[in-house]
């Protein structure tokens, strides 16, 4: 399958000690909450709640602001109304880019995000524009440590994997949304450790950038996640390894 930029995995390589944690919890908040109020506060009848209480154990997130999440979403503790939002632009070098927030003010969170395309040669466009140049998939993330990397793929097809793909530390595996719970599941009783699973875009099509619209785009991109109201970004921009070297020495 096209796939996932290697923008995309060098956010798993880095982790959390490359953001600001509280700005991480904030957006794992945001994540319960929405799902709370989409599917009710029993995670075995929300699909979408449990995986955002996966994802905020994944992060080391503390069980207390879990449940206070749950609270303010179900409306037992007064929490902000957020609404959903997915914009979609272009980099400077042309690459499709989306970007999914969840806000209390669309108004300020449209202007943010417009004027961080603006400031990095980039433009926001229509809504449609790009969101059809990329499928839904479920990926996870697993190390692979003193593991065989040809043994964890083969494990991962095993457990339901449409695709695997090996990376320098790790193994990102891909399944159809339906099907990441159980690939997840069946791939911890085989005593794997997971990194991480999430639901993500996957471009149909990569575009390889030259370098200075490269280097531009993955500014624009690293620019947009800083904002607190911005719950992730996705490109079809694919960078050469070089590139990402390049850039990861100046920031």
């Amino acid at each position: 399958m096209s796939g996932h930029s290697k923008w995309s995995s060098i956010k798993h390589q880095k982790g959390v000690t490359d953001a600001r944690r509280g700005q991480l919890f904030t957006k794992l908040t945001r994540e319960i909450m929405v799902a709370v109020r989409q599917g009710g506060s029993n995670p075995e009848a929300n699909f979408q709640l449990r995986l955002a209480i996966q994802k905020a154990r994944d992060n080391n997130m503390p069980l207390e602001n879990i449940e206070r999440a749950i609270k303010r979403g179900s409306g037992e503790i007064e929490g902000a109304t957020l609404a959903e939002m997915v914009l979609e632009g272009y980099g400077p070098g042309g690459a499709a880019i989306l970007v999914h927030a969840l806000t209390d003010n669309r108004n300020r969170t449209l202007q943010d995000v417009r004027n961080i395309f603006s400031r990095h040669n980039g433009s926001l466009g229509e809504s449609g524009c790009v969101a059809w140049l990329f499928d839904p998939r479920g990926l996870i993330t697993v190390p692979i440590n003193d593991l065989d990397a040809e043994e964890l793929e083969l494990q991962a097809i095993d457990a339901g994997a449409e695709d695997v793909k090996v990376e320098n530390d790790y193994v990102e595996i891909y399944t159809k949304l339906e099907d990441m719970e159980k690939t997840r599941a069946l791939m911890e009783q085989q005593n794997l450790t997971i990194a991480s699973s999430e639901l993500i875009m996957t471009s149909k099509n990569m575009v390889e950038l030259e370098e200075k619209p490269a280097l531009q785009t993955l500014k624009l991109l690293d620019k947009l996640e800083e904002l607190d109201e911005v719950q992730h970004v996705t490109t079809n921009a694919d960078f050469p390894e070089n590139i990402l070297e390049k850039y990861q020495s100046h920031v």
